[in-house]
């Protein structure tokens, strides 16, 4: 499912109309959907008391045909005007002809008719602005956002359900005005808008739903950016022929964990296991196998030789590279540490060429970022897995300025650096080097925890060393880590939630995928 900037949407819109789609059809097909969704988020509309917000542009015209679909089901619909229709609109005829209540802002004094009609209100639909915010939200309109504002904080059970974008949020940026509310969801019309995805905007939009109004899809197809859905997902999944054996399903060889950090190989390597690799080889300091093996008991090892105690030294090196015949992917970074003899090894193991496909991440991340021109020692396939810290790190930016513009960073990263670039966080980002960009539908605050970016990178490692590429690796990764994250927070919560708590729903989760779910 593409997603699109307010421009990519205006235009997407316009060459619909040289098709012969007009903008009235699209209307008529927006506001028919939009009630359509708020009769299924209900159950049922009879009797409801909905009130919907109108605005001067296209957004208020759908709220406009929305309650007339929603009054002729048995709704009582009531329509709060920030600013005079014109005495032409069509959609406004057909609502006062029908009855249906309607009021302007600048005939309300002091919003008292508005406070009225939001107490008795079950549903509030946000039809003011869409993606139509162009400066700060003043007069008039701030008086009735703000007064839905504290409606709904009087009254959480109210609903409030937002056309296209929360009114004031950024359709692009994600940026939110003061006065914007938070709605319970959001439908989006056509595509959805890349401020959804962006924070503070991501917290605005509550549940999103994803309306069809008509547009051709083909008029999409240059648009670069997508979202990762489970469809994307299931058609990433490599094949489980029946007759296989460990072998079909590659070998990935990680290098990770030291003295301070052998959790971090366990949660690497289980996962790679449990994204359904054949075979995972733990390579680790020599000292640290027999910790590791009592819980990791799956995975093969290697161990290395040492400069301290847990610390691989740069000797270690030549033994990983005589060892990697066979193997289809490469894990490294986690949990390593950034002791000076580990970063002589790393040195001296990307001098080794070829290795095998790579996914970098943790500490292989901080220690290449200090090599002059990093991106070129590794391979045109590797992975990377930063989070902020370590992006910024990579790329001298601040952690501030890549959170503000997050997807832009990630893409002009992988197109400069010939890597696939994976920026963890809510809303995962996965950049390819050719430009195209896939945003993870997920935020959940249960990922937030030590351990699982090792999950993360465990599983797209797996991934790769079934055969998919690195931008199918990453985005299958995404998503599967995602989902696991849903199904842990569903049973548990999002606070308390571990990193192995992952580990056992992914094969859940790939299973429900193969069968056509989520």
């Amino acid at each position: 499912m593409k997603i699109v900037s307010a421009d990519q949407m205006r235009d997407i819109e316009r060459r619909a109309g040289e098709m012969g789609l007009s903008w009235q059809t699209l209307m008529e097909n927006a506001g028919l959907t939009i009630a359509r969704e708020v009769k299924r988020l209900r159950g049922s509309v009879l009797g409801s008391r909905i009130l919907i917000l109108v605005g001067p542009g296209n957004n208020g015209g759908d709220g406009l045909v929305a309650a007339r679909h929603l009054h002729d089901w048995g709704a009582e619909v009531s329509l709060y005007l920030s600013h005079a229709r014109k005495p032409d609109d069509d959609n406004y005829r057909r609502d006062l002809e029908r009855g249906i209540l309607a009021l302007v802002a600048e005939q309300d004094k002091g919003t008292s008719s508005l406070d009225g009609l939001l107490s008795s209100a079950d549903v509030v639909i946000d039809s003011l602005l869409g993606t139509g915010r162009s400066r700060a939200i003043g007069g008039a309109l701030k008086d009735v956002l703000d007064s839905v504002v504290r409606a709904k904080e009087g009254r959480p059970s109210l609903m409030l359900m937002a056309v296209d974008l929360p009114s004031g949020l950024d359709a692009d940026s994600g940026a939110v005005d003061p006065a914007t509310p938070r709605a319970d969801a959001t439908i989006t019309l056509g595509y959805p808008k890349l401020g959804i995805f962006s924070f503070p905007g991501a917290a605005k939009t509550g549940r999103l739903i994803v309306a069809d109004i008509g547009i051709p899809p083909e008029l999409a197809n240059d648009v670069s950016v997508e979202l990762v859905t489970s469809d994307i997902a299931r058609r990433a999944l490599p094949a489980r022929p029946l007759d296989a054996n460990k072998g079909a399903f590659g070998k990935v060889m990680v290098v990770a964990g030291s003295n301070s950090y052998i959790g971090a190989a366990y949660l690497a390597c289980a996962a790679a296991l449990r994204s359904g690799v054949g075979l995972a080889t733990l390579a680790v300091a020599r000292s640290l196998p027999p910790v590791l093996a009592a819980k990791l008991t799956e995975a093969t090892y290697l161990p290395l030789p040492e400069s301290t105690p847990g610390v691989p030294g740069v000797e270690a090196a030549a033994t990983l590279t005589q060892s990697l015949a066979g193997y289809q992917a490469m894990l490294v970074g986690c949990g390593l540490g950034q002791h000076p003899a580990t970063a002589k090894f790393l040195e001296a193991v990307f001098e080794f060429v070829p290795v095998p496909p790579l996914v970098l991440d943790a500490d292989g991340l901080n220690i290449a970022s200090h090599w002059p021109g990093w991106w070129d020692r590794l391979p045109s396939g590797t992975i990377l897995t930063p989070h902020p810290g370590e992006m910024s790190r990579l790329t001298g930016v601040s952690v501030a300025e890549i959170q503000v513009s997050r997807m832009e960073c990630a893409r002009d990263a992988a197109g400069k650096w010939g890597k696939t670039v994976v920026l963890k966080g809510a809303h995962t980002i996965v950049a390819g080097p050719d430009g195209q960009v896939r945003i993870s539908p997920f935020a959940n605050a249960g990922l937030a925890s030590a351990g699982t970016g090792d999950v993360l990178s465990g599983v797209i490692a797996g991934l790769l060393a079934q055969g998919l590429s690195p931008l199918d690796a990453a985005t299958c990764g995404v998503y599967l880590h995602g989902q696991a994250g849903e199904v842990v927070r569903a049973e548990l919560g999002d606070a308390g939630m571990m990193a192995g708590d992952l580990l056992a729903a992914l094969p859940g989760v790939r299973k429900g995928l193969q069968a056509g779910g989520r």
